[in-house]
């Protein structure tokens, strides 16, 4: 039923060659350096892989989730934190392209298909992760003006973006009060909070994003009053599944250089690729992941369908996903023996970058929820 075009074949082997040449390479010296490698992004932009899904009117590739999911693994496989924030730019781009009034979509989308300008999604608050209906960051009238006031947390690129896309509260209570504003990196009264420092994804900074009367007109409005949390929300769909992606991209980079190691290692006189318990334990790792991948390409292909179960399976499969690259990346370190943990092999950069997926985009227990409520309330 998934087997690839043709034309897949050849995006993936495009892909997979500049990651290989670009990415890979210089992995394990971006997350010890904390370097983000913004002259390769916009490389990255050239290939179109800053705007995948987005019309080619705009510049953009014109595909779909079924084959975002094929780039985001390919990305992944040589660094989950650069292929994860290609794909946080990617939903913001889907965001303004697909919500944009047409003066929007002019003025932002050609650069930021070709990573030119760089993008940040701004929802999460200190005291508002899970439950990002409970944001505070006011958006409040002023004359044809509105005025932002509060703090975002954990926003990936923060002080490097162009463009910030801030969601904030333009009435008093539950979604229905939030508005989403496209809030450019000049405007007076943005600053930003210093880089995290953090467990992964060292490659790509991560900070707070502080509004202190931040003046945008009513022009930076993305959509009507009181659409930012649908908007938002249909934008984690497509988000939810990049990231399983990546953490597949991920798993199957640790198993790939277990199942080297294993070959190459000797141990009681044979090699460790010859012992029955290490290869059920590597049988288990690439089971767990050809079961999650072929989830993840059930989950893309109804949200290209816009089938009714979309949101279930694109839940299901980021849940499903990012606890299966994880685990596997978590055993590779074990396979390694003391050698997994050093960070010149790299599988437990692998394991440090994909702990969080299965915090971000909706932690996994929000997945179970939105799953359950699905099932239960219909």
């Amino acid at each position: 039923m998934f087997e690839l075009t043709e034309d897949q074949r050849a995006l993936v082997d495009t892909v997979r060659d500049f990651a290989g040449d670009r990415l890979a390479p210089h992995a394990l010296a971006w997350d010890a350096e904390k370097h983000f490698p913004v002259d390769v992004l916009r490389e990255a932009g050239e290939l179109g892989l800053g705007g995948i899904y987005i019309g080619e009117e705009h510049g953009g590739s014109a595909l779909q989730r079924s084959d975002a999911v094929l780039i985001f693994e390919e990305l992944a496989k040589a660094d989950p934190t650069v292929a994860a924030y290609i794909s946080i730019h990617n939903m913001v781009v889907w965001m303004v392209d697909t919500f944009g009034s047409e003066e929007q979509k002019d003025h932002w989308l050609p650069r930021l298909v070709t990573m030119e300008a760089l993008s940040s999604y701004c929802l999460t608050e200190p005291g508002a992760g899970s439950d990002a209906g409970a944001l505070t960051t006011k958006a409040v009238r002023d004359g044809g003006d509105y005025v932002l006031n509060g703090v975002k947390q954990f926003i990936s690129g923060a002080g490097y973006s162009a463009l910030y896309l801030v969601m904030a509260r333009t009435a008093d209570s539950g979604h229905a009060g939030i508005t989403a504003f496209l809030v450019p990196a000049e405007a007076p009264g943005l600053s930003f909070g210093a880089n995290e420092k953090k467990m992964g994804w060292n490659a790509q900074p991560t900070a707070q994003v502080v509004l202190r009367n931040v003046r945008v007109p009513d022009s930076a409005r993305l959509g009507a009053e009181g659409q930012g949390f649908g908007i938002a929300m249909k934008g984690l769909n497509g988000g939810r599944l990049n990231i399983a992606a990546c953490s597949l991209g991920g798993g199957q980079a640790a198993l790939e250089k277990t199942v080297a190691y294993l070959k190459e290692r000797r141990a009681f006189g044979e090699r460790l690729a010859d012992m029955e318990a290490l290869r059920f334990a590597v049988a288990d790792m690439a089971m767990e992941l050809d079961a999650a991948r072929a989830l993840l390409r059930v989950a893309a292909d109804a949200l290209d369908r816009g089938a009714p179960d979309a949101l279930r399976l694109c839940a299901t499969a980021k849940r499903v996903c990012t606890d299966a690259g994880y685990r596997v990346a978590d055993q590779a370190i074990q396979l390694h023996g003391g050698y997994g943990y050093l960070h010149e092999y790299g599988v437990e950069k692998i394991a440090r970058d994909l702990r969080v997926h299965q915090i971000l985009e909706g932690s996994n227990e929000i997945m179970r929820l939105i799953v359950g409520r699905q099932l239960l309330e219909g």
